[in-house]
């Protein structure tokens, strides 16, 4: 089942290479730790920065470490709709349980042409999908009447929401009904979204404090949001000063502090700031994190 604290996970660099072990070591921690998904080559894992090797390679490193003990969900988007395709195909073949295909970003398509673009891909490729609309960084938006569309597709389970726009979880609901599993792509918002009928989070916060994240939605999965809203207040900061930087730099700060793995990142993203880091430290001790 794909629901939720799904981690958006870093991906550790080394020397300028993708660090093998460490990037292991760090999901065998997250499941440990209560994490109910893994999202290897999303956003926070610096995929626009992986050669198609790299890319290729951590999918196959988070499915062996995961060993089908949680849902693996490979990152798999582009804006060329035949690499989209050779991505997902290479998600399948890895032996990932579905793929996280976001909006083609800059090229700026119309309603029909992203449709058109998801219909190629699952055409082409049997394997679960998520659509991933994040219109700050992909520039274009789909409206609930194409998600609507591409929930008719077939393989089309879900999508990842980043808008931050609460009313669209009953607008979806109401088109696409229950069973389309609507998951949040905006921690500061993921209590709301699950109020309203989300089923969980792909998160960065849980990439520094997997534990506290999996409580949470473990809470607002069982309906007990007193319990929830507590442990997000705890959590507030963390949401939102991971992001003072452009991310992952303060999330691979805070993980560096934990010895998970080195604050590498590459161009275009840089390392943060000290103003970053002490707010960043502040944060994970208001959260409970130890390092």
């Amino acid at each position: 089942m794909i629901n939720g604290s799904i981690t958006a996970l870093v991906t550790p660099f080394r020397d300028g290479k993708v660090d093998d072990k460490a990037f292991q070591d760090f999901i065998e921690w997250q499941i440990a730790n209560g994490t109910h998904g893994l999202v290897p080559c999303g956003t926070t894992g610096e995929s626009a920065t992986l050669s198609d090797s790299e890319h290729k390679r951590v999918i196959e490193l988070c499915v062996e470490a995961a060993a089908g003990r949680v849902p693996v969900i490979a990152g798999a988007g582009s804006n060329e709709t035949r690499v989209a395709i050779e991505y997902t195909r290479h998600a399948k073949d890895l032996g990932a349980d579905a793929a996280l295909v976001v909006t083609p970003y800059y090229n700026k398509p119309s309603q029909e042409g992203i449709f058109q673009h998801f219909k190629a891909i699952t055409d082409n490729v049997d394997i679960p999908v998520v659509v991933y609309n994040i219109p700050g960084r992909s520039v274009v938006d789909i409206t609930n009447e194409t998600m609507e569309r591409l929930y008719g597709l077939r393989n089309i389970i879900g999508c990842k929401d980043a808008t931050g726009d609460l009313t669209r979880v009953t607008g979806l609901i109401d088109r696409c009904g229950e069973d389309f599993i609507q998951l949040s792509g905006d921690d500061p918002t993921s209590l709301g979204h699950s109020v309203h009928g989300g089923k969980g989070a792909i998160s960065v916060g849980s990439n520094v404090a997997p534990a506290q994240y999996a409580a949470f939605h473990n809470a607002c999965m069982s309906g007990d949001y007193a319990t929830a809203r507590a442990i997000h207040e705890k959590l507030d900061r963390l949401h939102k000063d991971l992001f003072l930087d452009p991310s992952p730099a303060p999330a691979k700060y805070a993980l560096s502090l934990m010895q998970k793995m080195t604050t590498d990142v590459r161009l275009p993203i840089t390392p943060s700031r000290d103003e970053t880091k002490t707010a960043v430290e502040a944060a994970m001790t208001r959260a409970g994190v130890n390092w």
